[in-house]
């Protein structure tokens, strides 16, 4: 329940490009009155980072200060990452990219860096799991601070893992310094790993189990996918929300549920393009009610 007189606002947006610049997504995404975006803040696909120079920071934090609608930004670590890997080499390059990662996310002032946990490549989930949880204790000694990693709640695709909120908070268990993580909860994914929440019993069932397991207090950040594939398909490919196989009900009940009106909600939609991001928002907008309008400032 929020406080009262807190001013709310619906914090909602895309995946922005940062060519040319940081600074540069920030400016995308005012294109099209994002209040949220998300980011990488190196090359997704490299193993190496240009070094962020002052300058680069300052234009950042310049932009975000200065946006009239920017209020929240998220980034999304590297996909070539896996600190559950049973490849030591691999291991070991993982670890080291997620601390130049959670590095730069310090010195920008972002609060939340979304991670893809790994996968075990069949040497099984639970030692997966124990990786992950000694990887994230070791990043967290080597980058002090108040940036928290988000583990992204994933569809089961291959041998990936965390795609059982069981697992993630496990994960939760096993580390020393449980205030510096929480939860990406990414529509798309739990629904391909057999999550039901296209009713409201069954979106209450799954908030519900969320809270059991790991706790609705280490919910973050949603990334607002549809889904291609078919209910516990464990298959990873993102809709359009008014397409796929999800359906408007459920995210109807996302949008209008008040425990996570001051939660980012970052759009991953398939083109990825400004239009395209700008069509799926507007469809968002037309499911909030007319007391969640009014709550967030809309009317």
């Amino acid at each position: 329940m929020a406080k009262k007189g807190k001013k709310r606002t619906l914090l909602l947006g895309g995946h922005m490009s940062i060519v040319g610049g940081l600074d540069k997504a920030i400016f995308r995404g005012e294109e099209i009155d994002c209040t949220a975006i998300q980011i990488f803040t190196k090359s997704n696909r490299q193993w190496g980072a240009k070094v962020l120079t002052d300058e680069d920071i300052k234009k950042f934090k310049s932009a975000w200060k200065n946006s009239f609608c920017v209020r929240s930004i998220v980034a999304h670590a590297s996909y070539l990452i896996n600190i559950g890997s049973p490849n030591k080499g691999t291991c070991k390059k993982s670890i080291e990219s997620l601390v130049v990662e959670l590095k730069r996310c310090e010195r920008l002032g972002i609060s939340y860096l979304v991670l893809h946990p790994g996968s075990h490549l069949g040497s099984g989930e639970e030692e997966c799991l124990n990786r992950i949880a000694k990887g994230l204790d070791t990043v967290f000694k080597k980058v002090p601070g108040k940036s928290k990693i988000l583990i992204e709640t994933m569809a089961g695709q291959g041998t990936g893992v965390c795609y059982k909120f069981e697992q993630i908070g496990a994960i939760f268990k096993k580390i020393a310094n449980k205030n510096r993580l929480g939860v990406c909860f990414d529509t798309c994914h739990v629904f391909a790993a057999g999550y039901d929440f296209r009713t409201k019993q069954g979106y209450q069932e799954v908030m519900e189990e969320f809270g059991r397991a790991i706790g609705l207090s280490k919910l973050k950040v949603f990334h607002i996918n549809g889904s291609k594939k078919e209910l516990g398909s464990r298959v990873d490919r993102h809709a359009d929300v008014a397409k796929g196989k999800i359906g408007k009900e459920a995210f109807k009940l996302i949008f209008n549920d008040e425990r996570f009106f001051d939660i980012p909600k970052i759009l991953e939609t398939p083109e990825g393009t400004l239009e395209s991001y700008a069509k799926n928002m507007r469809y968002i907008r037309r499911l909030l009610t007319p007391e969640t309008k009014k709550a967030l400032g809309l009317e």
